[in-house]
């Protein structure tokens, strides 16, 4: 399968195709929860999150960053990925649709190769923002 990168010239103000998810279900924690070892009774267990003063369970936060690796390598093939980083900014309430966005910011020369800076982020469909981010993707 051609990527993105390839098939089109790259330029700053370029969108990255959004990555839609369906809602958050209890049986996305679930095995979400098992597949990272992560079992923090918060994500799984709503009379725990209950009694911790939230509404109910919430979404890993790590779940949102694979679906934003996710959008990253659907643009370009995981080995182009030089770095990439994000930080919470919310929770991910059980039954929310997630999308992943990035634009390229910058294009510049690093190592020998010319790179997108791309700003990423993660939205529920209440529009509020729960990661935070950038990547720098090498282009071909």
């Amino acid at each position: 399968m051609a990527d993105l990168l390839t098939e089109t010239r790259v330029a700053v103000g370029d969108r990255l195709p959004d990555h839609v998810l369906p809602p958050i279900s209890r049986t996305t924690l679930a095995l979400f929860a098992g597949a990272s070892h992560d079992h923090v009774p918060l994500h799984i267990d709503s009379d725990f999150a209950r009694a911790a003063g939230m509404e109910d369970v919430f979404a890993h936060g790590m779940l949102s960053m694979a679906y934003l690796a996710q959008m990253l390598t659907r643009w370009a093939p995981q080995e182009r990925l030089r770095r990439w980083s994000a930080r919470f900014t919310a929770i991910t309430p059980l039954h929310a649709a997630v999308t992943c966005r990035g634009e390229v910011v910058e294009i510049f020369e690093e190592a020998g190769e010319w790179r997108a800076r791309v700003k990423i982020g993660s939205w529920t469909d209440k529009d509020v923002q729960t990661l935070d981010g950038e990547a720098v993707v090498a282009l071909a």
